[in-house]
């Protein structure tokens, strides 16, 4: 099961709006005989794939795959039929669908006569598909939240300027955070101060090209994407997201527009955004925004990642990663579980989860 969740690693990145899922065939005595992964929305899921790889050794073997088999015909057909159909004699999955269209594969391959048992590994394989389960269990997309800052948590100096603060390993490794998410979010100041290009290059993921993210600017009063603007270059699609009110008529051709409701003194409504993204098909939100788009996130209960770049360094003054995200005091200080702290460079990374407190 841990090489099924390897493989379906290599995903990452290019099957959304569909989960990343691995596949491990062992043949009738227990041997590795096939394996596969789903590669890409729309391609054959990593059962077929294993099950392809292992042809007829595939016949009273067991299948290990890490989301439950689906049971329902897309662009694809069930992968529980074709389970069946090789003669799976067992099937063992980490992470029951909690897609409504999709699941009841287990339930298909029991009433087969198909050994079938589910939870193996599953918290790992839950880490590996965050984003999707968190699209489908909460219906809009999952949201990292990257920056990056000195040791006394400056993202840029008292005169503004910020390039660079962290080293070229971790803006390096910012790119492979581009090409594994769905859409890259920033701000009508990012926007304005830096013209960011936004795109995803020399991600290091295994696939041979790599998936360009949607580019959203959030900007409210469209007053901060002009004609040349590096978010408009052609090289990924884009999508500016203005209020209902705003003047956008200088918009029109350079890129779509999507207009949302004002969320009081706190620009767009988050939650309007990311309904509106959801329902584009993204299930995955790397934001990049400054401080105050952050706290706005924030504010909405809206970040389920954070992943922090700290350079060993000191600037004293400065704006801070995050403005006002609605915390008054102390008791209300939201606490985030960390999964992870490695070098990156001369810098650490830092990576810490949102998880939801059990009442």
């Amino acid at each position: 099961m841990r090489r099924a969740i390897e493989l379906a690693a290599r995903g990452l990145g290019s099957t959304s709006p569909n989960p990343v899922v691995g596949c491990v065939i062992l043949d009738a005595a227990g041997q590795p005989a096939g394996e596969g992964w789903h590669r890409r929305a729309g391609g054959p899921h990593a059962e077929v794939e294993a099950l392809r790889a292992a042809g007829d050794l595939a016949r009273g073997g067991t299948a290990l795959v890490t989301l439950e088999p689906c049971n329902h015909t897309g662009r694809t057909g069930p992968c529980a039929q074709a389970l069946l159909a090789a003669g799976i004699a067992r099937v063992v999955y980490a992470v029951a669908d909690p897609n409504p269209t999709a699941t009841g594969g287990a339930w298909t391959l029991r009433e087969a006569g198909v050994s079938v048992e589910g939870g193996l590994l599953a918290g790992e394989a839950e880490a590996g598909n965050r984003a999707w389960l968190t699209s489908v269990r909460r219906g809009r997309p999952f949201v990292l939240w990257k920056y990056a800052a000195t040791l006394d948590g400056r993202i840029a100096a008292a005169d503004g300027s910020s390039r660079w603060i962290s080293s070229a390993e971790s803006r390096a490794d910012v790119h492979r955070l581009r090409a594994q998410a769905d859409a890259v979010v920033v701000g009508s100041g990012t926007a304005r101060t830096d013209d960011p290009q936004l795109g995803a290059r020399e991600s290091g993921l295994l696939e041979s090209e790599t998936t360009q993210p949607l580019r959203v600017v959030v900007d409210s009063n469209a007053t901060a994407v002009k004609p040349g603007a590096r978010v408009l270059d052609g090289t990924a699609p884009t999508l500016i997201a203005v209020a209902e009110d705003a003047d956008a008529a200088h918009l029109e051709g350079l890129a779509p527009v999507v207009r949302l409701p004002r969320a009081p003194g706190r620009g767009l409504s988050v939650h309007a955004l990311l309904a509106a993204l959801h329902e584009r098909d993204v299930r995955s939100v790397l934001l990049e925004g400054g401080p105050t788009l952050a706290g706005a996130f924030v504010a909405a209960g809206a970040v389920d990642q954070v992943t922090g770049y700290l350079a060993p360094a000191l600037l004293g003054a400065g704006p801070a990663a995050l403005a006002d995200a609605g915390i008054g005091t102390i008791a209300q200080t939201l606490r985030l579980q960390l999964t992870e702290a490695v070098r990156i460079g001369p810098d650490l990374r830092i990576t810490a989860l949102n998880t939801p407190q059990e009442s």
